[in-house]
C-alpha cells in the first residue's frame, strides 16, 4: 500500500494564498485543491493571477492537485448553463496553468419539494456536454456529493458516473451523512469509480461536522478501503471553523 498524498482546501486556514501555503508547509502536506484565492473564487482568478499562484507553488514545492471549482452549482431550472460553461472552459484553462491533475465539479441543484428523477435526462445531458469540454485537456472532471444537487445520494451518483465514464468520483463523507446517507452503503456502490476523498465527517443528529474519525461518516473504515483499493490521494476539509467563504458554499439536500 503506499503512502497517501494529503492535500488540503487551505482557505479555511486562510483567504490569502501566501497563507494558505505557509500553512501547507507548517502540516506537512502535499499540496492543494485550490478553492478560493485572495478572496476570489477560483473559477473567477484570471490566467495571469493563476500564473502568479502556480510561482509560488513551484517555489514552495507544492502541487496544485485539483481545482476545488464550483462549477455545477447552479439552479438547473433558473441559471444560465450556456455561460456556466463559459466559466467551465475558463476553469479548464486555469487547471492547465496551475498543473491541476482534476476539477471537482457537481451535478446542479435541484428546486427544493421537486423529484431529483425529473431532471434525470437533462443533468446528464449537460455533464456530457461539460465532459466533452474537458476531453483531450489532461483535466479529469471529478463529481463530489453535495447537498441538494442531483447527485447528493449514493444511488444518483452511480448514476452519473456509469452513464458518464469520463467523470471520475470524489467521495465526501459528510456530505452523504447530511443528506441521512448510510456512508459504507454509498461506499460499496461507488468505491470502485472514486478518484479520491474529502476527508471531513459529521453527525447524522443534527448535521454538524464534526473531526473526522468523531462523527456518523466511518471515515477510518472507509478510508482503509479506499487505500486497499489502491486509492492514493486525499484532502482535508475540516469546515471546523466559520471560514470567509463557507457561507456560498452549502445548502439543503434534495428530495430524496
Amino acid at each position: 500500500m503506499k503512502q497517501p498524498q494529503i492535500y488540503a482546501f487551505a482557505d479555511e486556514a486562510s483567504p490569502i494564498i501566501d497563507k494558505q501555503i505557509i500553512a501547507m508547509q507548517r502540516n506537512g502536506l502535499q499540496g492543494l485543491e485550490i478553492r478560493n484565492v485572495d478572496g476570489e473564487s477560483v473559477a473567477a482568478i484570471s490566467l495571469d493571477k493563476a500564473r502568479e499562484v502556480r510561482a509560488k507553488m513551484d517555489a514552495a514545492g507544492l502541487k496544485v492537485w485539483s481545482i476545488g471549482s464550483p462549477i455545477g452549482k447552479i439552479d438547473i431550472e433558473k441559471d444560465d448553463f450556456n455561460a456556466h460553461m463559459d466559466t467551465l472552459r475558463h476553469v479548464i484553462e486555469v487547471a492547465k496553468i496551475l498543473g491541476a491533475e482534476n476539477i471537482r465539479m457537481f451535478s446542479f441543484y435541484i428546486p427544493a419539494g421537486k423529484n431529483p428523477a425529473d431532471y434525470r435526462a437533462e443533468v446528464l445531458r449537460r455533464l456530457h456536454l461539460m465532459a466533452d469540454a474537458a476531453e483531450g485537456t489532461g483535466v479529469t472532471l471529478c463529481h463530489e456529493n453535495e447537498k441538494g444537487i442531483y447527485g447528493d445520494m449514493a444511488n444518483r451518483c452511480l448514476e452519473i458516473l456509469e452513464a458518464e465514464p469520463r467523470i471520475a468520483g470524489v467521495f465526501d463523507p459528510a456530505n452523504f451523512v447530511q443528506c441521512g446517507q448510510d456512508t459504507w452503503e454509498a461506499w460499496k456502490l461507488l468505491g470502485s469509480k472514486i478518484k479520491y476523498m474529502h476527508i471531513k465527517d459529521a453527525l447524522f443528529k443534527d448535521n454538524s461536522v464534526v473531526p473526522a474519525g468523531k462523527g456518523d461518516g466511518q471515515v477510518d473504515k472507509i478510508l482503509k478501503a479506499f487505500l486497499e483499493n489502491g486509492g492514493e490521494c486525499l484532502t482535508v476539509e475540516p469546515h471546523l471553523t466559520v471560514f470567509d467563504a463557507l457561507k456560498t458554499l452549502e445548502r439543503r439536500c434534495s428530495t430524496r
